[in-house]
């Protein structure tokens, strides 16, 4: 089961794909993305039980050594998190539309879990730095009262330190805009 995440950032690139090949060969993972991210980081993410992703963020911390930027694991994340990252999201349609943007990966999907744990909102989809500056954001939609209380929860779990870079709610965005962000 599927109920825990695990990230391991790097500095190089060419040990980012050694970290992740250790990390999946660790434990009984599921790798969900490994891929550059600006400015010439790389980041693996995994997703598992709690245990093996315990497991094998350890791992990619080890074999990261002096690379390593950062390391996350969250247990007992939303469900609708891995969908959201991997762009599979069951939303098809817009009522609020809310967007939080951050300076980090991390805080992108330890905001995101935590929105999407707050309030009755459907997460869009969660972006991880690929052209972005190394920077993320993510989307979400429902009732503008829970897309407010969700953006507030998202803001208020990772907020210290200028994580945060921008919140938007869209209490009625146009249908025009439901393409770019479906």
């Amino acid at each position: 089961m599927e109920n825990a995440i695990g990230l391991v950032e790097t500095s190089s690139m060419a040990r980012g794909h050694e970290v992740t090949d250790a990390m999946v060969k660790r434990a009984d993972t599921t790798l969900v993305e490994a891929h550059t991210v600006c400015p010439g980081k790389f980041i693996a993410l995994v997703t598992g039980t709690v245990a093996d992703v315990e497991k094998s963020v350890d791992r990619g911390i080890e074999v990261a050594g002096h690379t390593l930027v950062h390391d996350l694991v969250i247990p007992n994340i939303h469900p609708q998190l891995i969908p959201a990252i991997r762009d599979t999201s069951d939303a098809h349609e817009l009522d609020a539309l809310g967007i939080v943007e951050f300076f980090s990966v991390s805080a992108t999907i330890i905001a995101a879990d935590a929105a999407a744990k707050k309030s009755e909102v459907q997460l869009i989809n969660v972006r991880l730095a690929n052209a972005m500056g190394g920077k993320g954001y993510f989307t979400l939609t429902g009732s503008i009262e829970a897309v407010n209380s969700a953006v507030d929860e998202a803001c208020n779990t990772v907020k210290g330190d200028g994580i945060l870079i921008e919140r938007v709610v869209i209490p009625r965005p146009d249908k025009s805009l439901e393409p770019s962000v479906l």
